[in-house]
């Protein structure tokens, strides 16, 4: 692979990065991670590579790994007669990351209505609670009926 195309590669892996941490808070690596396991050829790479490519050190990639393998969005993998663990992105990683999204947004409910039982459901305060429950419970509906199909 030429430099240029690497560079663009690398730019996009940053771009993924910079979406995960301002639209989700995730720490930039972890973001990187995401990005490269999306774009890599073979899709299967091995931490040392993935840090390499990444410019991220070893203790702190092998962090984001075990992160990423336990909320079920990256996964180990072995190859036969090679002691290398490899990791690649999960097939569904993006439809997790959303439907927990959307499990949150359903889980708004109980706080809402926690929120009306403290104001007497009445006055602007209850306003203010109304119209955080019916847009988040609007923007779930909109998923519900509208699932990804992969």
């Amino acid at each position: 692979m030429g430099d240029e195309q690497q560079d663009q590669l690398m730019r996009w892996v940053e771009r993924v990065a910079t979406f995960c941490v301002e639209e989700w808070g995730l720490p930039p690596i972890t973001g990187r991670v995401l990005g490269w396991l999306m774009i890599c050829d073979p899709p299967e790479q091995s931490a040392g590579g993935i840090a390499d490519t990444i410019q991220a050190s070893r203790a702190s990639l092998t962090s984001n790994m075990r992160l990423l393998t336990t909320i079920g969005l990256v996964r180990k993998v072995r190859r036969p007669g090679d002691r290398v663990a490899y990791y690649r992105i999960e097939d569904d990683a993006w439809h997790k990351v959303v439907q927990r999204k959307l499990d949150s947004l359903s889980a708004f409910g109980d706080i809402a209505e926690e929120g009306f039982a403290i104001t007497g459901r009445e006055g602007p305060r209850t306003e203010r609670i109304k119209a955080a429950q019916e847009s988040l419970t609007w923007l779930r509906d909109i998923a519900a009926r509208n699932p990804p199909e992969h």
